[in-house]
């Protein structure tokens, strides 16, 4: 991970730019006169909008910023104003946990707004929040909003300049099928579990249990990757604690050092990321612990407790994944390799159009949307090649279908880029091969008998284009050594038996 490349420093970038819009949301709510829950409530407000707004355009990006407040401030005065009520504030919370799953189906912006929503729930039993204190918290949050507003969009506009990747487009599906309608009423239920049991371990700090719970069902749809994600937010957990009693309990809560480590954990976060949860999960257990600090009640005791809370949400999601509702593994590998091998099919014809003369052809989107594709196919089969599967066989055929679709993005890449050359030609022999590569996707996504190639009279070429009859043979080759792994025999699932 520490030698994991960084392509135009976008996470040193991402991860420094974060720091200096807490900090200077931070900064704003100490020089108003704010207590010092507002001050971090701001900190933490701050700390959502620069990482879950994560539009694909600048503009969707300032829209969900705008509207952060819409979900936040209601649910701000309503876990404040409930506090003491345990009935209706528990239920509460679990409303929020439904609406903020379901949210999600409306992509990028209905996740931002979900989180955002629970957050503000969750910081409030955190902080013990009391509703005197409402004005002030609405104050700390709003200028933290225009203060990560103002770094993000002005200051440091780094999405300007280097557009954020494009997710690609979720997985069909209507009604109780969805898989976001699914994990609304797996999270709920295991967040309702964690609630129960979080609070016969303490009355006071049982809120970790359901964070746990919610956090791990955020960026999942199988329940592979929730149960790798579970293990993975336990270890990071256990080593920040580890990182805590030696780092957080000596300073006792001194101001100025814990504003520096937090800073540093908040870089951890957004620099960790993208690379490994563990690692995240370690740099936010340790700065939960400088807060505790700040707040005058870190002990051992408490650390320990955070790591039971943790053991317990965990489990709770884990059992939510397995008995209701249960989206395979499986059936997700299946729909996201089928889509990754139509976008090999989608590049090739569009390069063998532009070869042939078709100037409209352009194979550079279908390039584009194959790359997007295999990264959430690495996350779908991440489960099966984590190093504690139990599974050998699904591990191996897991490990060779990415390696094989690896290689067959390279031959797309090189095919486009051969398209793309103006003095190239064509060559029948070419429309042959691209044929033979159609029939082989469309043999690999679809049961029944695959077409037969037609007859192809050989066209005298002055020219011909050895380059790109060299990766669509690539392709056919690559695609031919595909059907082992995705065609297992029964009992031995990886897509498609």
């Amino acid at each position: 991970m520490f030698v994991a490349p960084d392509p135009g420093l976008l996470r040193l970038r991402t991860g420094l730019r974060a720091v200096l819009g807490i900090a200077l949301a931070v900064t704003v709510a100490e020089l108003a006169g704010f207590s010092l829950t507002a001050s971090i409530t701001g900190g933490l407000a701050a700390l959502l909008a620069l990482f879950t707004v994560t539009d694909a355009t600048v503009r969707g990006q300032a829209v969900t910023t705008l509207l952060l407040p819409l979900a936040g401030f209601p649910v701000l005065a309503l876990a404040t104003l409930l506090h003491d009520h345990t009935l209706l504030r528990d239920t509460s919370f679990l409303l929020v946990v439904l609406a903020g799953v379901y949210a999600r189906r409306w992509g990028p912006r209905g996740h931002a707004l979900g989180i955002f929503a629970f957050m503000n729930f969750f910081s409030t039993q955190f902080l013990h929040a009391l509703p005197a204190q409402l004005p002030e918290l609405y104050a700390a949050v709003g200028i933290a909003l225009a203060a990560a507003g103002a770094v993000r969009f002005a200051l440091w506009p780094i999405e300007r300049r280097t557009p954020p990747p494009a997710a690609p487009a979720p997985l069909p599906g209507t009604g109780l099928a969805r898989i976001t309608t699914r994990q609304a009423i797996q999270a709920t239920a295991a967040c309702a579990v964690a609630l129960g049991i979080g609070q016969v371990l303490s009355e006071d700090r049982w809120y970790w249990a359901v964070g746990t719970t919610w956090w791990i069902f955020v960026n999942t749809v199988s329940r592979g990757e929730t149960l790798v994600r579970g293990f993975r937010r336990f270890l990071g957990t256990l080593l920040g604690i580890a990182v805590g009693m030696v780092v957080a309990l000596p300073l006792h809560g001194a101001p100025l050092p814990t504003a520096l480590l937090v800073a540093v954990c908040v870089f951890g976060i957004f620099y960790t990321a993208p690379l490994s949860y563990s690692w995240m999960m370690l740099a936010v257990t340790v700065m939960a612990g400088l807060l505790y600090g700040l707040l005058g009640v870190l002990d051992p005791a408490l650390l320990v407790l955070r790591l039971e809370e943790t053991v317990v949400g965990a489990v709770c999601a884990a059992l939510a994944v397995l008995l209701i509702l249960p989206v395979t593994t499986h059936a997700i590998n299946d729909a996201w390799i089928q889509r990754a091998l139509r976008a090999v099919h989608a590049a090739t014809a569009a390069s063998e159009r532009r070869l042939a003369g078709d100037e409209a052809a352009d194979p550079s989107p279908h390039v584009a949307e194959l790359d997007l594709v295999l990264g959430r196919v690495r996350l779908s089969l991440a489960p099966l090649v984590h190093p504690l599967s139990p599974f050998r066989g699904r591990k191996a055929r897991a490990r060779k279908v990415l390696a094989l679709l690896d290689e067959c993005a390279a031959e797309v890449r090189g095919l486009a880029a051969v398209a793309a050359d103006p003095d190239a030609s064509h060559d029948a022999r070419l429309a042959a091969a691209c044929w033979r590569v159609e029939t082989a996707v469309e043999g690999l996504t679809s049961p029944g008998p695959a077409r037969p190639a037609p007859a192809v009279e050989p066209e005298p070429v002055a020219d011909p284009a050895p380059a790109a009859l060299g990766h669509v043979s690539g392709l056919e080759r690559l695609l031919a050594a595909l059907d082992e792994p995705l065609r297992t025999p029964p009992g031995s699932l990886l897509v498609r038996s």
